[in-house]
């Protein structure tokens, strides 16, 4: 019986072997890709995070020279408490307003198909073409918004033009292209089992109430996945901060009011060419996330619902 089964099983470790030198074969442009794209910046970005590459120069040693330097940047800070309140006020916004409109979307309506439609076509809008639209529709003095308060006896604020209404111009813009948080939400609302309303409904139970402890909590893992993923976005906003604020000699602008983290690394980086501290910049960036991100993940098991099957 062993003389028998020996060369099965030699056969059985080729087939094997040659089933695993196939894959990898097949897999090799991906891990090429991750290995070059990926893996290798940011093990460079390290290495140079403790160097000063002001280029065209090579990088030079200085150790930990611009992680403390980060203490005494004025711009830090500032870049820092601005994406900071973006996330904090802006993602909050438009997780409500994405859930208000998938709820909407979920009405048996006459032309639903087309209302669904006209929700998420501004989320196929490109950011650069979002950034000019909304700069023209909150112009202090030519813009939509303003003139139409004007019609009616109130002077509009200068939106993206003033220090204080600068970050909120740029929540109302967001939250206008939430198309596609919408359709997910939509997507959970119509997995939520009807059966839980009916019996709700049995009980005496009102919309509040079984908004929040019927609806709320079945799409829970939905609204942890957006919540996530709209952090991360948000701490490294840059394409409308950059069209809108600008870089230069006044980055940010107005005040630095619009000088998000995102933003200032770029400037740091492909303006004033200094790759090593904008490699610091971008591990305190990574840093930072992943610690938000982690905080959440380990707090969501309080909130979030999964319906195991």
């Amino acid at each position: 019986m062993t003389a028998v089964q020996m060369p099965r099983k030699r056969n059985h470790s080729s087939m094997a072997r040659k089933e695993f030198w196939a894959g990898l074969l097949f897999g090799l442009p991906w891990i090429l890709g991750v290995l070059i794209f990926l893996a290798y910046p940011m093990v460079a970005s390290f290495y140079f995070s403790f160097t000063q590459y002001d280029m065209p120069k090579p990088p030079r040693w200085v150790g930990l020279d611009n992680y403390v330097r980060l203490f005494s940047d004025r711009f830090f800070p500032q870049a820092l408490w601005n994406s900071f309140y973006l996330t904090i006020f802006g993602i909050p916004i438009q997780l409500a307003f994405a859930l208000f409109c998938a709820m909407l979307l979920d009405l048996k309506v006459k032309g639903q198909a087309v209302w669904r439609t006209i929700y998420v076509l501004p989320n196929l809008m490109p950011p650069v073409v979002m950034a000019i639209l909304w700069n023209w529709i909150l112009n202090p003095r030519l813009g939509l918004v303003n003139n139409m308060l004007a019609s009616v006896g109130i002077k509009g604020p200068l939106w993206f033009a003033s220090p204080a209404w600068s970050k909120p111009s740029m929540i109302l813009m967001l939250t206008w292209g939430v198309g596609f948080m919408t359709i997910l939400y939509l997507a959970a609302l119509q997995g939520v089992p009807q059966e839980l309303y009916e019996a709700a409904e049995i009980d005496g139970a009102g919309r509040m109430r079984k908004f929040m402890n019927i609806t709320f909590p079945m799409i829970s893992s939905v609204t942890l996945f957006q919540l996530v993923t709209g952090i991360i976005w948000s701490l490294g906003f840059f394409t409308q901060a950059y069209l809108i604020g600008g870089g230069g000699s006044n980055p940010g602008a107005p005040q630095g009011s619009l000088l998000f983290y995102g933003l200032y690394l770029y400037i740091q980086a492909f303006e004033y060419l200094r790759m090593g501290y904008a490699s610091a910049l971008a591990w305190i960036f990574f840093l930072i996330t992943a610690l938000v991100t982690l905080i959440i993940m380990r707090t969501s098991r309080r909130w979030t619902y999964y319906d195991v099957v």
